[in-house]
């Protein structure tokens, strides 16, 4: 769903340049596409997005300037792959991004405010609450984005 929302947002810009790339850190969907019930709630919200599912590998740090992960077990899952303080230095939860919680340190006792909440399998109003989160801070990334 990020992934759906932060290309559809980012669509129109002239810069900077952005490539969306999405992964998880299991093997468990590796090949598959988007839960039909994500899918149905980004297409319902405007977002038009392909998605084949894989994992998240240590060599995506050389590729990508930017890792954006949804939960507490995302993030450490990935940060435990970083080789490299400039490896960890691209990781951040994409709620960072969220104007109302980007001064929420990572690291402190309030980093479960800056997960997404996987609404696999819930209700669409799940899959819309969770549309919302991300929405908020991909309009927030946009923002600093375009202040670099």
């Amino acid at each position: 769903m990020a992934a759906a929302v932060l290309v559809g947002k980012s669509s129109t810009l002239k810069a900077p340049v952005i490539t969306v790339d999405s992964s998880g850190t299991g093997s468990w969907h590796i090949g598959q596409g988007p839960h039909p019930s994500s899918k149905k709630i980004w297409e319902a919200a405007g977002y038009k997005h392909q998605h084949i599912a894989k994992q998240f590998k240590a060599h995506d740090f050389f590729i990508h300037d930017l890792i954006l992960v949804m939960d507490s077990s995302n993030y450490h899952n990935v940060i435990s792959l970083a080789e490299t303080e400039e490896h960890r230095s691209k990781v951040f939860y994409l709620r960072n991004f969220d104007p109302q919680l980007k001064e929420i340190d990572p690291a402190s006792a309030d980093f479960f405010k800056l997960e997404v909440p996987d609404p696999y399998n819930q209700s669409d109003e799940a899959y819309e609450a969770t549309l919302a989160m991300v929405e908020r801070a991909v309009d927030g990334l946009l923002q600093e984005l375009k202040n670099l």
